[in-house]
This record gives structure tokens, C-alpha cells and sequence, in this order.
């Protein structure tokens, strides 16, 4: 009995991509996933009459998303909406709809990407959001994409009206050790106390290395510098 219980477990995990699509709505705020497949989702911004894209991809990527009970669910289109900090997926039937319980994600990768929803500090206030993971170990850099929405704008005298549009803003680092918040950096200060040991000697890599906080490369060598300690 206990050796048919574990086979049927092993077929529930290695489901068909139609399967997992009815585990995944099952998890989807009713009325939310009602306005995103309705085309109501978007009533006041209609993204024909917006320049501009509020996502960081514009087509679905197929990929997989693992959950905090251990499950992947292989092979379905992804993207993720900047503006809306939503993962969205397509069904079977082509509707498109949001993860609404994003606290059961462990991470979602699709193409190039992998993403992680987790707590991070945000003027003085935890939050919670979408972050791409740059690097991972018990220090782990991640970056928050940014997308600013500007509304229409009416004709003036010597000044033609304008559209509304996303456009894409810089992106956000955050530094996260182990499974504590993350901790935005925006200044080198941000960076020394980003760690909370080994400061001396992260201080003495940032001025020797002249570490900027606004350059992804250059803050990746940093964290896994303070993972090699």
C-alpha cells in the first residue's frame, strides 16, 4: 500500500503540462484571474494606447516553477509583469493569469532568468516583491527591475499632447544574507553595512576594487568575495 502511495505521488509530480496548469489555478485569486482573462485587468491602462512595455519580457518564455513543498512544474509560458510586480502564465485555452499566492514560490526560472519572491527592506518598511537573482550563496545579490507609467497628456499652446507610456527605469540592487530581508543599496555606506561581519574586510575590497554600487558586475565580485570568506 505504502509503495503505490509513493508511485502515485511520483506521477502527481511528473504531470502533464494541462495538470499543472489546473494546480496552479487552483492557486489564483478568483476575481483577480477573472479581470486578467477578461481583459478588464488592464481597464485603465490599455496597453494599445500605452507606449512602452511594463514587462520585462514582452512574449511568454516557457519555464518552471518550484514551489516551497518541493514540486516543479515544468514547461509553462512565463513573464513577468514590472509594473503590476505580477509572474503572469498562459493557459491551454491562451488566458492569461497572475500567480496570486506568491508566497508558496521557492524560485521560477524561464529563459536567461531566475526569480525569487521574497522580503526586502524598502524606506525603513519590509515588503515583499519579485526579485531577479544576480548570484546566490549566504550572501545573494539580487536586482528589482523598475518600470515608471506616465499618464497622457492634453495639448497646450506650444506643446503637442503626449501619450501614456512605461518606460524602464534603473535597476534596484538589493543584498540579502541567508534569509533575512534584503537590503537595498544605493550608496557605498549601503554596502559595508549590507554584511553584517567581516566589515573590515569588505570595506578594504570596496575601496581597493572601487566597488560602485550601481554596477552589477562589480557588486557580484563583491558578494562572492563575502562568500569566500
Amino acid at each position: 500500500m505504502k509503495k503505490l502511495i509513493i508511485i502515485a505521488l511520483l506521477l502527481m509530480a511528473g504531470t502533464t503540462y494541462a495538470q499543472v496548469n489546473y494546480q496552479l489555478s487552483s492557486a489564483v485569486d478568483f476575481v483577480r484571474t477573472y479581470k486578467i482573462a477578461s481583459g478588464e485587468y488592464y481597464s485603465e491602462l490599455t496597453e494599445k494606447d500605452i507606449q512602452g512595455s511594463p514587462f520585462l519580457n514582452q512574449e511568454f518564455i516557457n519555464g518552471s516553477v518550484y514551489t516551497t513543498t518541493k514540486f516543479q512544474y515544468a514547461d509553462i509560458p512565463l513573464r513577468y509583469n514590472i509594473y503590476n510586480d505580477n509572474i503572469e502564465f498562459k493557459t491551454p485555452e491562451n488566458k492569461i493569469l497572475a500567480i496570486a499566492q506568491p508566497e508558496t514560490i521557492d524560485k521560477i526560472t524561464f529563459g536567461d532568468y531566475t526569480m525569487e519572491y521574497l522580503s526586502y527592506m524598502n524606506v525603513k518598511k519590509v515588503r515583499k516583491g519579485y526579485m531577479l537573482l544576480i548570484t546566490k550563496g549566504k550572501a545573494s545579490l539580487y536586482a528589482k527591475p523598475e518600470v515608471i507609467y506616465t499618464k497622457a497628456t492634453e495639448a497646450v499652446p506650444y506643446k503637442d499632447p503626449e501619450p501614456a507610456k512605461f518606460e524602464r527605469g534603473s535597476d534596484i540592487f538589493y543584498i540579502r544574507i541567508e534569509t533575512a530581508s534584503a537590503q537595498r543599496i544605493d550608496n557605498k555606506k549601503d554596502l559595508i553595512q549590507a554584511f553584517p561581519d567581516h566589515q573590515n574586510e569588505m570595506e578594504a575590497f570596496v575601496k581597493k576594487n572601487k566597488i560602485s554600487p550601481a554596477k552589477i558586475d562589480e557588486l557580484k565580485s563583491l558578494v562572492e568575495y563575502y562568500n569566500s570568506l
